[in-house]
């Protein structure tokens, strides 16, 4: 034990002895600068000054643009643009799906495939007020949509008043001539077919916008246009087509020439189709196609 505690006090005695640095010139030997110091101050000045440097390295790389070219450490920009990129990749996935929707929209009306059970569109939530139109017509309310189109067009047209506004005014008939056969759902066929001599001019009923121009096999060249209000207008069976996808058009410009393409054709006509928020309407409901 003795051993031990002369050990421990002779270190201590160490660590507190005061020595004297001098700094003299070499050349005189002049005393300069002195200094006394003790072993215990040198170990106290060595752990304050790794403190300090350490602190100093620490604050250097975390508060300056320094710590971007540490390895495995994600940048301020980088992590802007990665949130960027979240916010354009959920834009883009919304957008997605609003096309997806919209093209099984337009598929529906090239396949002709649609169904009447939708529960928005019952007799229980929309009420017809034409009680004389035929049994169809009352299951498909489009007098009710006629009149939400009308005042529609009333919001950008303070002049005209909905009691004076006609269907002819808001939409121009494609072709005139003599129906062959009339729209009949109950046969799949949610068109007209207008009879037309050869090369017979076929107009836009409306300005919009070509989504569709392409031949196909059963209906020869079809024409699709899609309208304001949820309006898509098809035109079948033509002999050539004066547009293309993505063209403008306006009201009562010549999209096609009539003709009888196509394997279902009958002759030389028009197959027209009118749809509204994806349900077929009968056109002779908008439309005046009399020639007289």
């Amino acid at each position: 034990m003795d051993r031990k505690e002369s050990k421990k006090s002779t270190f201590l005695k160490k660590l507190i002895t005061p020595y004297r640095m001098v700094i003299i010139n070499e050349e005189t030997f002049e005393e300069r600068i002195q200094y006394r110091i003790t072993r215990l101050s040198l170990l106290l000045a060595a752990l304050f000054s790794i403190v300090a440097l350490v602190s100093l390295v620490f604050s250097t790389i975390a508060y300056t643009p320094l710590k971007e070219y540490i390895p495995g450490y994600d940048s301020s920009e980088l992590r802007k643009q990665a949130v960027q990129n979240l916010f354009i990749t959920d834009s883009l996935i919304t957008l997605y799906n609003q096309n997806l929707q919209y093209l099984n929209a337009v598929r529906a009306v090239l396949n002709e495939e649609i169904s009447f059970e939708d529960p928005e569109l019952s007799e229980q939530n929309l009420q017809v007020e034409n009680q004389d139109a035929p049994e169809f017509i009352s299951s498909v309310p489009e007098d009710s949509l006629l009149r939400v189109l009308v005042s529609q067009q009333d919001k950008y047209n303070p002049d005209l008043s909905s009691s004076n506004v006609t269907l002819e005014t808001l939409l121009l008939p494609p072709a005139l001539g003599t129906i062959s056969q009339e729209f009949n759902p109950e046969d799949g066929h949610y068109a007209v077919d207008i009879v037309l001599e050869e090369n017979t001019p076929i107009k836009a009923i409306s300005d919009g916008r070509v989504i569709f121009a392409e031949w196909t096999a059963q209906t020869g060249y079809v024409i699709i246009l899609e309208h304001s209000n949820g309006i898509l207008s098809v035109y079948k069976h033509n002999a050539s087509l004066s547009k293309e996808q993505g063209d403008v058009v306006q009201g009562g410009e010549v999209i096609a020439l009539a003709g009888n393409t196509g394997e279902l054709t009958t002759g030389f006509h028009l197959h027209f189709e009118l749809w509204v928020e994806g349900y077929p309407m009968d056109p002779k409901n908008f439309f005046n196609f009399s020639e007289e």
